[in-house]
């Protein structure tokens, strides 16, 4: 990946249905080689796949919270995540380093539909122990980290 496909990801990032033509136009460079670009980039899964992003509020999620889980076992794991995969509140979920196994963003609507939430993860068959956090405000939310190649600055 070069600075050009780096600047590429970054209007992609911006605006994923931004146009090839004035891609073309921020970097200086033919729509037919943005496209081609763009082509190589999703072959090579580095784009990976497009989507939207929903305002939480307008959906009636107006509460993110984050919540640590720490398993009995190992061995409960995979039950946990397949678990966590049939929940549609729980929006990401990383297994981590630390004291707790696994940290997840849960999205809802109040204060009674979090505790709902967390009864239905404490139920689960091992789990160990949680510590939920309430967001206060997003500060920053990227979904995805692009660097720069080296030597760009």
């Amino acid at each position: 990946m070069d600075q050009i496909d780096y600047r590429i990801l970054k209007a992609l990032q911006a605006n994923a249905r931004e146009t090839a033509s004035n891609i073309s136009k921020e970097i200086h460079l033919s729509v037919s080689a943005v496209i081609e670009r763009i082509h190589k980039l999703e072959e090579n899964h580095v784009i990976d796949k497009y989507t939207i992003i929903v305002d939480e509020n307008k959906v009636g999620n107006i509460m993110t919270a984050l919540m640590e889980v720490a398993l009995e076992k190992p061995v409960y794991f995979d039950a946990f995540s397949e678990a966590i995969q049939k929940m549609d509140n729980v929006v990401s979920c990383y297994y981590i380093t630390g004291s707790m196994d696994l940290i997840l963003k849960i999205a809802c609507e109040s204060p009674e539909e979090l505790e709902q939430i967390h009864r239905k993860i404490m139920g689960l068959e091992g789990i160990k122990d949680t510590t939920t956090h309430v967001v206060l405000k997003d500060v920053k939310n990227v979904y995805s980290a692009i660097r720069k190649p080296k030597g760009m600055d």
